[in-house]
């Protein structure tokens, strides 16, 4: 189901929209700033003050002080509050380690971004519900506090056959020509048009076997040394936070080599080259990377 699309001041909660143009009217949100930080700072011994560790992010509170406006109709408060309440409490989401809801946010002349929270509070006030005016209290939690962009970008290298590209000047004899024995190798580009490290979705499509992937410009590479892939079966490496599963297309585990960082598998703001090689003698496997552009700020 796609997602729907947000004006102005508007917020999608899991659904259900509120904000400008609806009953739901958002009187005040916060924790869309700079997020709450993990230091790392310890006395230092025998002198005054403190050794500055490493600061890491926590995760992002973000507080919605809403109403909900029906005048003259508790009724339809209620269903409202009901129907959000369903949208953020679902089972599939509350109930599974490590997933979350879309909270979509649009703000002016900014397009659309999200994050991906857990409810943490969904408090109505019903003292003057018989007036339709249900003031609300919502609070979410975003485990990864980066703003990420609401659309999807993806792309999909094919293995090429020349290494490197093609051929460089001055051309001696003998050439060599890459065959169906030797690992095939491709250039790419991906562009994360945000201003923080996007984390890309991998999946290999066989047949191919021995695949290595290599981000260029950091030389850090995720490497299945002992995979084959027949025709139309496919591996997914997830370096999302919070994810960061390398599965087959029937939900076992990949070989992922012991060297694999997929917690370092970053795409940096900006354009990045990517390289994969494999074992495929008929230059049919693909590789796709998906990812959403990442932000430090709506």
């Amino acid at each position: 189901m796609p997602d729907i699309e947000l004006t102005d001041w508007q917020y999608d909660l899991g659904g259900v929209v509120i904000g400008d143009g609806t009953v739901v009217q958002v009187i005040e949100t916060g924790g869309l700033g700079r997020p709450p930080v993990r230091d790392s700072d310890v006395d230092q011994p025998s002198m005054d003050g403190l050794f500055a560790g490493p600061d890491y992010w926590a995760g992002r509170q973000v507080q919605i002080d809403a109403a909900i406006r029906i005048p003259g109709e508790a009724d339809a408060c209620h269903d409202m509050v009901a129907q959000l309440q369903a949208a953020t409490d679902a089972d599939a989401v509350r109930l599974v380690g490590g997933q979350g809801m879309a909270l979509r946010l649009k703000r002016p002349g900014r397009p659309t971004k999200r994050l991906t929270v857990r409810t943490r509070r969904l408090d109505p006030e019903y003292r003057q519900v018989l007036h339709g005016y249900v003031p609300l209290d919502m609070e979410f939690l975003a485990h990864d506090p980066t703003f990420y962009a609401d659309e999807e970008s993806t792309t999909e290298l094919p293995l090429g056959w020349l290494t490197g590209g093609g051929f460089a000047a001055p051309i001696v004899a003998p050439i060599f020509v890459q065959d169906g024995t030797v690992a095939a190798d491709r250039p790419g580009w991906v562009t994360n048009q945000g201003t923080a490290d996007a984390w890309p979705v991998i999946r290999i499509t066989g047949p191919c076997s021995n695949v290595t992937i290599t981000h260029v410009s950091t030389g850090r590479t995720l490497a299945l040394p002992t995979l084959t892939l027949a025709a139309d079966r496919w591996v997914e490496i997830d370096t999302r936070p919070g994810y960061r599963t390398a599965t087959w297309d029937n939900g076992g585990n990949a070989p992922l080599s012991p060297g694999s960082r997929i917690d370092q598998f970053a795409l940096p703001p900006g354009q990045s080259e990517m390289r994969w090689t494999a074992f495929d003698a008929t230059n049919t496997a693909r590789l796709r990377l998906t990812w959403r552009d990442a932000y430090t700020a709506l």
